[in-house]
């Protein structure tokens, strides 16, 4: 009999494994699924918490609705009643002691015409001419493999780019702009410039694939993402869910691997998906080389940090959902979701909960980092003063820190997984790898991972 280990627990590792299992429950496979999981609980970066009448996400909030619609995990683990989304409504970028909108008619901060773009309080009348050279500058050398801020600048303009899309792009994609590929960001703008001559142009012409629904752009569940992964967790019962044991060594044995676990037996398996971040998985193996090509892969840090009042959200500027700061010396948080306003299931109440995230590219967070959790909450209290005028006591809270768990996917980052993938095919076949660390940071981009390594597993067997 067969064996596949799924090594990690969280939203791939389980999108794996639930491919698996539909594959053996349909064909009456004999083959051992076992998915291993370190933590006490399944979700890797997905984790709902309630308290005080409050539903608080302490990694990823939603996902992209325009992706989820397009595959069928919600219908198949029969979530389509469940499902709720953003509320509509002005995202800022606090700079210069002040919240200033972020054009309505913008994607990413990039404008999607030519009105937006006249109507930005974010630039300065030099900074829009100088970006109308989109509009007459052909493409004739960038590739998807080149810098997505180089490119942008190139054609938008230095002062466009800096003060209304990298805070945008960069808070999305955890990097500066110039060490980012386009292809690892936005492919689309590529093709727009080259197919329509501008940029602008482009994302005009297909702005509702990206603003459709009324704005409804992101979704979640009514009692928060949790409910995704306990959904794909009673799903598995044909397979085995290991919990609180973690991975320490992989050992090539002939055909087979000899997995070694910390707290839990030897187990041998014949395919093996390492779901896990990949300084998790470099550690496993004792291969110089290999841990070479994964030295390449980079990571920053986060701290999030949730607030909230006994005191309404209306308190907060008319139609806001949050905002991104462009100047690090001003705050001390790179962005604040107003949580309460902008997902209406997060607070029974409709009192105010905000969202603050801290990130290792901030001058600041070398000293946040080591603070403890009422520390970090004076911080972010000290945030909320400064940026929305609110000096209150708090009801809840919940941070949570994400040590060198956000991947950042450089311009090298396409060649340096390859590389991987070859000396893992070479050496080691039947070792997979999966997940944000190396192919998509989004949920539906983590799914879809998930579902397209297990479908390479079960056409070997």
């Amino acid at each position: 009999m067969k064996t596949v280990l799924v090594i990690g627990g969280g939203i791939t590792g389980l999108s794996a494994m639930y491919e698996l299992h539909k594959w053996k429950k349909a064909n009456g496979a004999n083959v051992r699924l076992i998915l291993a999981e370190a933590s006490a609980e399944l979700g890797g970066k997905i984790r709902t918490v309630k308290e005080s009448g409050f539903v608080m996400e302490t990694g990823a909030d939603s996902m992209v609705a325009r992706k989820a619609k397009d595959m069928s995990f919600i219908e198949d683990l029969g979530l389509e009643n469940e499902v709720v989304y953003n509320a509509t409504g002005r995202s800022f970028i606090y700079t210069e002691g002040e919240l200033k909108s972020i054009p309505t008619d913008s994607v990413f901060g990039i404008p999607a015409s030519v009105e937006s773009l006249a109507k930005s309080t974010l630039v300065s009348a030099e900074g829009k001419v100088e970006a109308l050279k989109d509009f007459y500058t052909k493409n004739e050398t960038f590739t998807k493999s080149d810098s997505i801020g180089a490119f942008l600048e190139n054609f938008l303009g230095k002062e466009l780019v800096e003060k209304q899309i990298a805070p945008v792009l960069s808070g999305v994609y955890s990097g500066e702009l110039s060490d980012l590929t386009i292809a690892k960001t936005l492919p689309n703008v590529l093709d727009y410039k080259n197919e329509y001559g501008s940029i602008i142009k482009g994302f005009e012409a297909n702005k509702e694939k990206f603003q459709s629904d009324s704005g409804k752009k992101f979704l979640s569940f009514q009692n928060g993402l949790g409910t995704l992964i306990d959904a794909y967790e009673e799903k598995l019962e044909k397979a085995e869910i290991l919990k609180e044991v973690k991975a320490s060594k992989i050992d090539k044995a002939g055909n087979r691997y000899h997995v070694s676990f910390s707290n839990h037996e030897t187990i041998e398996a014949d395919y093996i998906v390492l779901s896990i971040p990949h300084n998790a998985a470099e550690a496993l193996f004792d291969d110089e080389e290999l841990k070479k090509e994964f030295s390449g892969l980079k990571n920053s840090s986060l701290i999030s940090v949730y607030v909230g009042f006994d005191v309404p959200d209306s308190l907060l500027p008319k139609d806001g959902t949050g905002f991104i700061t462009a100047n690090s010396d001003e705050l001390s948080c790179n962005a604040c979701t107003w949580t309460s306003r902008k997902w209406e299931h997060t607070s029974e109440t409709r009192n105010l909960l905000v969202r603050l995230f801290y990130k290792s590219s901030h001058p600041s967070f070398a000293s946040l980092q080591n603070m403890d959790e009422e520390e970090l909450l004076q911080v972010a209290l000290r945030d909320i003063h400064k940026s929305l005028g609110i000096e209150v006591e708090p009801i809840a809270s919940e941070v949570t820190h994400w040590p060198e768990s956000m991947p950042n996917y450089l311009i090298a980052h396409p060649k340096i997984v390859e590389a991987i993938e070859n000396q893992l095919a070479a050496t080691y076949p039947g070792i997979m790898l999966a997940g944000c660390s190396y192919y998509g940071v989004g949920i539906p981009d983590c799914i879809q991972n998930g579902e397209h390594t297990a479908r390479k597993i079960i056409e070997e067997l």
